[in-house]
């Protein structure tokens, strides 16, 4: 039987746990088996970079913890190796950064996933490690609403260069006049 001293610290971690993934808007939960040193090295770092919280925890905690926290779902996919992966900000970024990372490492395995308290299956997860960054995202939203401004702005700007706008006017007109038509030849 542990220590009293032990089962705390234990029964903080689950705490802890459990409120990380109450707290996170998405999480993924791999296998990290067979990587070596300087892959996990990398792999943390670009996690961090996109600010996505990765911890290794043994499978009984984030049992207990994904029972406190409404993710039973999750619970049969976790033996062997485990490590959680969460993110408070961004929803794509700890899918797509695993999921590519375990495209070229064979014994790295994505097993299970969540989205907004609500665990997802794999298809979802891969959809999800499809998109673009937020970044990504934002600049081509921007490009979408500056497009008709941006056609405006060259509509005017051709206005201008033809001479000004009765200069247009006139133009036109003179395009839209029938032109004198030449006598048929007999």
């Amino acid at each position: 039987m542990p220590s009293q001293s032990a089962l705390e610290q234990k029964k903080a971690i689950v705490a802890e746990l459990s409120e990380r993934l109450k707290n996170s808007i998405t999480g993924v939960v791999v296998s990290y088996q067979g990587i070596n040193t300087e892959d996990d090295t990398k792999l943390r770092k670009e996690l961090r970079e996109n600010n996505v919280k990765y911890t290794v925890v043994k499978n009984t905690l984030l049992s207990r913890a994904c029972e406190e926290a409404g993710l039973d779902e999750i619970k049969p996919v976790l033996e062997g190796t485990t490590a959680l992966a969460t993110s408070d900000s961004e929803y794509a970024a700890a899918a797509r950064i695993l999921c590519n990372y375990a495209k070229d490492h064979d014994n790295f395995k994505v097993k299970s996933g969540y989205l907004d308290g609500a665990v997802v299956d794999m298809d979802t997860i891969t959809a999800l490690s499809k998109l673009p960054t937020r970044e990504v995202l934002l600049a081509n939203v921007l490009g979408a609403f500056q497009a008709p401004i941006a056609a405006f702005a060259r509509v005017i700007q051709a206005v201008v260069d033809e001479g000004g706008f009765d200069a247009c006017l006139e133009k036109k007109a003179a395009e839209a006049a029938p032109a004198e038509e030449a006598p048929a030849a007999e």
